[in-house]
């Protein structure tokens, strides 16, 4: 029956269930006294949402702790082994698929590099049907036991009724593509496991903000540093974060030459494709065949010889326009947005480091208005270079929350369809 919000006793129930779940889960462990009034819920409703959650499987008791007065109080969690999700970077350089417990524990892992055909959509999604496959059979888990699969990918994501989720990657040469159907076309799972295709700066801040340096703030941007840039802007209004294009933001009208195919942006700068392209047309040389994150690191390895010798003047100055580069963006950011707190992340902004990020922040505050520059910390992300997989296996991890615990079901008359059994048996064998 529905009261006069809309809301039936199930939306309440569900509701409840979620507030409890998500508060163990961020909290926990926490006694039934704590949850009460962290939640909102009634002592009684409490009570009723775990004896539930318990029966389920979903929640388990971890110990108790000593009152002042009265009985000692029983401790709850969320039980890690009562959920499966994958969780995949289609990254720079490589397709990234691992598997996680509920409690985001790496299970299995697959790594497939681009190779040749680079982002050609059709290797795009062997690489992702390939390590899904792996990572099941590696932990013999059937895959109508997962509860979802995240997907991080760069580009604009657009949510259609036919296809699903569509990229539109102009940096990668994505114009439309409807990821989520091919997927769905060539990835060995039942229909009822859903997915959850974002941007791949989402994930991050995603990451970040549920288990990382961004825990406890209201406001942040996480910046996703790796061979382009992109951010995740986290505000009270949209708390599950809003991917922007940052890396297109014109810094030098008539500038080089960016992936995008416009001149000036950002990333033509700043991103680590295009510091190593200047420092190679600088005068560096980096090793024969060296791929971009050798080649960064053979850039910083001169800029700061490990031996003490001087440091290379050509790679010393394209890291220091870099900086400035990057601090100009972020101190774009910092205005717009207003954060708490700027995190970098991604495989480049964790190579560079402390030092590079000194230089960073101090072009940033430089330039910023000086109130939001008062109040933001700019810092390091804590989850090093595996954070975007982590971050699209809380899509449904969040999904799965929101609906109570509730775990996909198929329908009692779908069977496989012949298409799928043959993709299990040929890619799970």
């Amino acid at each position: 029956m529905a009261g006069l919000s809309g809301r039936t006793v199930r939306d309440l129930r569900r509701e409840s269930r979620s507030a409890v779940l998500q508060r163990l889960y961020v909290d926990g462990p926490m006694s039934r006294h704590a949850l009460g009034p962290a939640t909102g819920l009634s002592s009684g409703s409490v009570s009723n949402v775990v004896a539930e959650l318990l029966a389920d499987g979903l929640v388990e008791e971890a110990g108790v702790i000593g009152a002042d007065v009265g009985r000692p109080r029983r401790l709850l969690q969320v039980r890690r082994d009562s959920g499966r999700l994958i969780g995949v970077d289609i990254g720079e350089t490589r397709v990234r698929v691992e598997l996680f417990d509920l409690g985001l524990s790496e299970l299995a892992r697959a790594e497939r590099p681009l190779g040749p055909r680079g982002y050609e959509v059709d290797a795009v999604v062997g690489h992702v049907a390939d390590g899904v496959a792996e990572v099941l059979r590696t932990a013999g888990l059937a895959p109508a036991d997962l509860l979802g699969v995240g997907i991080g990918v760069p580009g604009i994501i657009e949510t259609t009724g036919e296809d699903g989720a569509v990229v539109h990657g102009q940096t990668i040469g994505w114009d439309a593509v409807p990821l989520e159907r091919l997927l769905r076309l060539s990835v060995p799972l039942p229909s009822h496991v859903p997915y959850f295709v974002d941007n791949g700066a989402k994930a991050l801040g995603q990451a970040e903000m549920w288990f990382g340096a961004g825990r406890g703030a209201r406001n942040a941007v996480v910046v996703l540093f790796g061979s382009g840039v992109g951010a995740c802007v986290v505000t009270e209004e949209a708390a599950e974060g809003r991917a922007v294009e940052w890396g297109h933001l014109t810094v030098r009208v008539g500038g080089r030459r960016c992936r995008c195919g416009a001149r000036g942006c950002l990333e033509a700068y700043a991103g680590a494709e295009a510091l190593v392209a200047r420092w190679r047309e600088a005068g560096g040389r980096p090793s024969a065949g060296a791929g971009e994150e050798r080649a960064l690191t053979e850039l910083l390895a001169a800029a700061r010889p490990a031996d003490g010798g001087a440091p290379d003047p050509v790679a010393t100055a394209v890291l220091t326009e870099t900086a400035a580069y990057l601090g100009a963006g972020l101190s774009d950011l910092i205005n717009l947005f207003q954060p708490e707190r700027v995190l970098i992340g991604g495989w480049a902004g964790l190579q560079l480091g402390g030092g590079f990020l000194d230089r960073v922040r101090e072009h940033a505050l430089a330039q910023a208005l000086r109130h939001p520059a008062s109040r933001v910390g700019i810092d390091l992300g804590l989850l090093g270079p595996d954070a975007v997989t982590v971050g699209a296996a809380v899509l449904p991890l969040a999904a799965f929350f929101a609906t109570g615990g509730r775990r996909p079901r198929p329908a009692p008359d779908q069977a496989p369809p012949p298409a799928w059994r043959a993709a299990v048996e040929g890619r799970l064998a």
